[in-house]
C-alpha cells in the first residue's frame, strides 16, 4: 500500500560506470555529461538528475545557500568541474555546505553514562521544552537528546553537574533538577506519535551550554511546533 501512496523515487548526482567502463577519473563535467546521455536514452522510471546551479559571483551563492531552507533542501553540494570521482573524504574538490540549523533553548532532564571513553561520565543528555501542564502549572517535556557538540572540559563540567543535581534514578538514567539550559542546534522537527512531546528533532546537537540563562526562560513546545514545515 505504502509503494502505491509513496512510490520510491531516486535523484541521479554522477555515474561512475557506464557497463564495464570506469568513470571515476573523468572530470565531474564529463561523468555529468555521460549521466545525462544515459538519462536521455534509457529514460528510467521514477528518476531525475539533480539541478546544476550556476552563479556569477559569492554574493548570488550565498543568496542561494540562504534560501535552502524555504525551497526544502538540505543544503548546496560545491563540486569542482574538473575533479575526479574519489573514495573517502578527500579535501578541495567537494564541500557540502549545509543549511543553517534551527535554534532551540531546552533544559536538561534526563542524563545517562556514554559508551567507550566517556562510560565514566554522564554524557549523554534528553532535554525539553515547556508547556502548560494539566493544572495549568508550566511543565517539561522531552523533546530530543544529544550526546555531542561540548568538549571534554565542558563534559566534565556537565557530569559534575549531573551527579550534584540528581532528584532521581531509573536504572542507568539520572533525572536532574531542570536548572541547566542547553542551546540545541538541529537540522528540522517534525511531528512524531512516539514522543510525548509530539515532536521529533533531526540530528540534534548541543550548540551552546547556557549556564547564565533562567530554565524559566527556556523555550516552550509551541516554539517548535511552529518550525515544523508541514
Amino acid at each position: 500500500a505504502m509503494l502505491k501512496s509513496h512510490p520510491a523515487h531516486i535523484r541521479l548526482y554522477d555515474m561512475l560506470f557506464e557497463g564495464a567502463e570506469d568513470l571515476r577519473p573523468l572530470p565531474f563535467s564529463a561523468r555529468r555529461k555521460r549521466l545525462e546521455a544515459w538519462h536521455a536514452a534509457t529514460a528510467p522510471a521514477r528518476t531525475d538528475i539533480s539541478a546544476t546551479i550556476d552563479f556569477a559571483s559569492v554574493g548570488e551563492l550565498e543568496s542561494l545557500w540562504a534560501g535552502a531552507r524555504e525551497t526544502g533542501i538540505e543544503g548546496l553540494m560545491l563540486k569542482r568541474r574538473d575533479s575526479p570521482y574519489l573514495a573517502g573524504r578527500p579535501k578541495g574538490h567537494w564541500y557540502k555546505w549545509k543549511r543553517a540549523p534551527l535554534i532551540l533553548d531546552a533544559v536538561l532532564m534526563y542524563a545517562q553514562r556514554g559508551s567507550g571513553k566517556r562510560s565514566s561520565y554522564y554524557s549523554d543528555y534528553t532535554f525539553g521544552a515547556w508547556r502548560d501542564g494539566e493544572n495549568g502549572a508550566p511543565e517539561l517535556v522531552p523533546v530530543g537528546k544529544s550526546y555531542f557538540g561540548f568538549t571534554d572540559e565542558e563534559l566534565k563540567e556537565l557530569d559534575a553537574f549531573v551527579r550534584n543535581h540528581t532528584v532521581d534514578s531509573f536504572g542507568p538514567v539520572r533525572q536532574v533538577e531542570p536548572k541547566l539550559v542547553f542551546e540545541v542546534a538541529f537540522d528540522s522537527v517534525h511531528h512524531s506519535t512516539r514522543h510525548k512531546s509530539g515532536v521529533a528533532m533531526r540530528f540534534p546537537r548541543i550548540h551552546r551550554i547556557r549556564w547564565d540563562k533562567p530554565a524559566a526562560e527556556a523555550d516552550r513546545l509551541d516554539t517548535l511546533l511552529r518550525m515544523i514545515v508541514e
